[in-house]
């Protein structure tokens, strides 16, 4: 929605205000990741005392992550990937454990009230909802390729209950900026330009991402001229490379942002 452009008309109700004191580049990805993972927080009452896991620590689980431990909450993170270990305890992770093995879960039979599950891969649901304490709650945020097999007696155990979350409204976005300012929070970031937007692509696909690509927007008027050019080129009848093109289609690839250097108009 006018991502792409130097300026834009929007009704006021639909705007919200950047803080001062967050970089552009940390608070692109807020608008979408951010705000995903501050939403359910938010409504499962997150606070001191409670002991919340995120599953994955990527583009959403990162965020997760901050804002559970800036709400005062334990945090536990649940990843395949052993390497991420540092990262996690650096943005306050108080635990990491390694789903590489499925033996590390069981010392965690019921002990989380929270469970936020950012993972888009394939799992065996009820192994994690095995975690959760008496009234506990498991959040689906990512989307796995198949629907989950959900065993009855998981849930009739304990009480447990399975939820899902999308995204948060306008209101709820000023006040996770505003949240955002106070405690610090900006997502971790690899600012790149337009002409890398291929490579993003694939270092995407391949998991390659700490945490999320966001894209100087400045840099697109360089790729516009160069599609200018390509049309020009067909016009000709000529030929030009398939990455070219490629290149001009591939701008909203998962998990990657922009700064837009535009100039908002807000209309009432």
């Amino acid at each position: 929605m006018g991502g792409y452009s130097n300026n834009f008309v929007i009704n006021e109700d639909y705007a919200v205000h950047i803080p001062d004191n967050l970089p552009m580049d940390g608070v692109a990805p807020l608008l979408c990741a951010g705000i995903t993972l501050y939403s359910p927080i938010k409504h499962w009452n997150v606070k001191p005392g409670m002991k919340v896991a995120v599953m994955g620590l990527g583009g959403l689980g990162h965020m997760g992550v901050k804002f559970a431990v800036a709400m005062g909450a334990e945090v536990t993170v649940l990843s395949h990937s052993p390497s991420k270990q540092d990262d996690a305890i650096a943005m306050g992770a108080h635990h990491f454990i390694s789903t590489k093995n499925a033996e590390n879960l069981l010392p965690l039979v019921k002990s989380f009230d929270l469970i936020l599950n950012t993972v888009s891969a394939e799992l065996d649901i009820n192994d994690y909802l095995n975690l959760l304490k008496l009234d506990g709650t498991l959040v689906v945020i990512g989307l796995p390729g198949k629907p989950y097999a959900v065993h009855a007696g998981t849930l009739l155990n304990g009480r447990r209950s399975l939820s899902g979350s999308m995204i948060g409204g306008i209101p709820e976005m000023q006040e996770m900026l505003d949240f955002c300012a106070k405690h610090q929070i900006v997502s971790d970031v690899e600012v790149i330009k337009a002409e890398y937007i291929n490579e993003a692509y694939k270092r995407t696909v391949a998991n390659d991402v700490k945490y999320r690509f966001v894209i100087d927007a400045s840099t697109f008027q360089k790729l516009c001229t160069s599609s200018a050019k390509i049309g020009a080129i067909a016009k000709a009848g000529k030929r030009f490379p398939t990455a070219t093109l490629l290149m001009l289609s591939s701008f909203s690839a998962i998990q990657i942002s922009m700064i837009p250097p535009t100039t908002v108009m807000a209309s009432t």
